[in-house]
């Protein structure tokens, strides 16, 4: 019951959340422009949020546990909504919704692979053909690991002074990511799995990017 009372939680705060940052967007005048910060965060953080929008569908509709298929759905409709809203934005600032920059290359260390965080093709496979209390303790172990990669992205944009829409996002991210870190922690522990290694909410918070982009 405690992990359905914080799930629904999230989900409220998040509506409001992503309602207040169309406001903040529509409040705000600046032009963004290919190369900027915000814009590259944008579109990786769109192209992050759409595996963790799959992989939380794939469990939704096998599991058998009640919570679980409760942050599933959280975590496919929020992650969905803030995906609509980071295409609101491209499209406010005239730009496509994809670029020729690599990803990761608005923070000062393009990647020719995956993002950090990104589960393989074949993880989600297999996530789609395990189980359904495997596929919960593995969906749960890359979740972690996927909200602990779009922590530093999302700090790493704040570091960048974003227009007020970006940042309100930003913090958003960081704010309800590490919140559900802890509660796939604590589901991962009621299930007498062992906790996902290295995923220190408090400390991911903490964490400085290195080589952030500056204009």
């Amino acid at each position: 019951m405690r992990r359905r009372n914080v799930a629904y939680g999230l989900l409220l705060v998040l509506a409001v959340a992503v309602a207040a940052g169309a406001v903040f967007l529509w409040a705000s005048s600046r032009t963004l422009h290919e190369g900027s910060a915000e814009v590259g965060f944008a579109r990786d953080m769109m192209v992050h949020h759409a595996q963790a929008v799959e992989m939380a569908e794939i469990v939704r509709d096998k599991t058998e546990d009640e919570d679980v298929s409760v942050l599933a759905t959280d975590i496919a409709l929020t992650q969905q909504a803030q995906i609509g809203q980071m295409q609101g934005w491209l499209a406010v600032w005239g730009l496509p919704t994809t670029g020729t920059e690599k990803p990761m290359a608005w923070m000062g260390h393009p990647t020719d692979g995956p993002m950090p965080g990104m589960a393989t093709p074949q993880e989600v496979d297999r996530l789609d053909e395990l189980p359904p209390d495997e596929a919960d303790e593995m969906f749960l172990r890359l979740m972690i690991s996927h909200h602990g990669a779009a922590i530093p992205m999302a700090k790493a944009v704040l570091g960048e002074a974003p227009s007020p829409g970006v940042e309100q996002l930003a913090r958003a991210i960081v704010t309800s990511q590490r919140a559900e870190i802890e509660v796939m922690q604590g589901m991962l522990q009621d299930m007498g799995a062992p906790p996902a290694e290295g995923e220190d909410p408090a400390a991911i918070d903490g964490m400085d990017m290195e080589g952030g982009h500056h204009e």
